[in-house]
């Protein structure tokens, strides 16, 4: 087996056991207050997530919860959250701005996308984790969808990823592409960068 068929493998394991995790519900509570406590004081306004798939942890409620304390404090400019949109020509990601309750269709893939909302630049951006590694390395689905939009973003968001502590590869060899991410938070806490 090949390098590409040992990782498809791995992603695809990853998933059935992030799938069939009994206690998702409780580890993703968790992950919401870590969320929500690491946002506490960073100085973004703009943040990028992603529409959970595949039994991935849910980022949206605890950006929520981060916009209205936003909107709470009285801010000079409001909080803004982005999801993904396919850009199919340059098989990059756009983020465009997302709420509670907004048009929403399916992309070319069959995830949910805001409709019709602006187009707006995360200086944060979350990003799920099938699974993660020493260094802050994440295995993603293998379409470098995330690799090819952060070499395009300018200015570069700081990168966090999700996901939970079972998804940890303590082996994960990095490919010479791989970009590795700023911060990643499981349900235990801050897992990367070491402190």
């Amino acid at each position: 087996m090949d390098k590409s068929q040992e990782k498809r493998a791995l992603r695809k394991q990853l998933v059935e056991q992030r799938l069939n995790m009994p206690d998702r519900p409780q580890r993703s509570d968790l992950l919401q207050r870590v969320m929500r406590i690491w946002l506490v004081n960073r100085p973004d306004i703009v943040i990028g997530a992603y529409w959970p798939i595949k039994g991935e942890f849910d980022p949206l409620p605890a950006l929520h919860r981060w916009k209205e304390d936003g909107e709470l404090l009285e801010e000079p400019q409001p909080r803004r959250i982005g999801l993904p949109v396919v850009d199919k020509l340059h098989k990059t990601l756009k983020f465009h701005a997302w709420f509670p309750g907004c048009p929403m269709e399916e992309d070319a893939y069959g995830i949910p996308k805001p409709k019709d909302t602006q187009v707006i630049v995360p200086t944060l951006l979350f990003v799920p984790c099938v699974g993660y590694g020493p260094g802050g390395f994440r295995l993603g689905y293998g379409g470098g969808f995330y690799d090819r939009t952060l070499a395009e973003l300018q200015p570069k968001p700081y990168t966090v990823g999700l996901g939970f502590t079972n998804a940890f590869l303590e082996e994960l060899e990095p490919e010479p592409h791989d970009v590795p991410l700023d911060a990643i938070l499981n349900d235990n806490g801050v897992v990367w960068p070491i402190s």
